[in-house]
């Protein structure tokens, strides 16, 4: 069965203009399978859509998983479950995320109560199905399965936060993301041997830059380009892409010329890498970019 990756975001919290909140599509057949719903996901996900990824029409978005709770994951999670819905999704979005998902579900159903009845009792009579939610809150281990994939989730560190990365298996095929972390042993082995490793990475010379405080945070809880080689030297991927680059400069300011700073950075990140001694296939993943495994 056909298989590939999808990148709807690969932002950070920072209002990129040219990067989408943090969500990614894992497609095998005609399913989509999202991971995270940063901000704009239904609308990238439309995007892809007319790129000619049909699974990822948004009524067809049915299934996703979260990879932890902070803002730039979850800010789309209203939009995922009601966008989808008027425009005539007719079965409940199946969500799987660490604890609290069901909580923030809760939540969210409930500030739009009033939106929700008048769509269903109002004029517009719709469906009463597509905008509920099935949330799971998940343990490490097999956490879905059905007839075309296996997903496995696996515990991150990520700060004080529950955080997991998803191992997507389909027949001989593994697609692997790590979801925010710090380096760890463990991606790599459950990456070992994969089709792509879809990892989050931070500018290594960049840090330097910051004031102590932040440069002790981010080593503690994401992933600098340089350690990513190792974690994938170990991991062998067939292909690894690199995602929620953390560039460490100022994103808020319309004096300079953001875009060539950008490729700048990520021109150095892959350097960083290479440097490294990490010598297999590495990409930086870009909004929409498809990969087919």
């Amino acid at each position: 069965m056909d298989m590939k990756l999808v990148l709807l975001g690969t932002g950070t919290p920072n209002a990129c203009p040219d990067a989408s909140g943090p969500a990614c599509a894992v497609i095998v057949g005609d399913q989509a399978y999202l991971v995270d719903f940063g901000p704009g996901v239904v609308r990238q996900a439309s995007k892809a859509y007319f790129k000619g990824i049909d699974a990822l029409r948004p009524d067809r978005l049915t299934v996703a998983f979260c990879t932890h709770l902070h803002t730039d994951h979850t800010a789309g999670y209203a939009d995922l479950i009601f966008t989808p819905w008027v425009l005539e999704r007719s079965e409940p979005l199946k969500v799987f995320g660490p604890k609290g998902i069901g909580h923030m579900t809760r939540h969210i159903l409930s500030a739009y109560q009033d939106d929700i009845h008048f769509r269903i009792h109002g004029f517009e009579k719709a469906n009463e199905v597509g905008y509920q939610v099935e949330s799971t809150e998940i343990c490490p281990g097999v956490v879905y399965r059905d007839e075309r994939v296996t997903v496995e989730a696996f515990p991150v560190s990520h700060g004080t936060l529950e955080s997991y990365g998803y191992k997507f298996t389909s027949g001989n095929k593994t697609i692997v993301i790590s979801g925010d972390t710090a380096p760890l042993h463990l991606v790599a082995e459950q990456a070992a041997d994969c089709d792509i490793l879809l990892h989050e990475t931070e500018y290594t010379a960049g840090i330097a830059a910051r004031l102590p405080k932040w440069q002790q945070y981010h080593r503690e809880v994401h992933t600098l380009s340089c350690d990513l080689a190792r974690i994938a030297q170990k991991a062998c991927p067939r292909l690894l892409v690199t995602t929620h680059r953390i560039y460490h400069m100022e994103i808020q300011d319309n004096t300079r010329n953001l875009t060539a700073e950008i490729e700048r950075r990520d021109e150095a990140i892959l350097r960083e890498i290479r440097e490294a001694g990490y010598d297999g296939a590495v990409v930086n993943g870009k909004d929409l970019d498809i990969f087919p495994v």
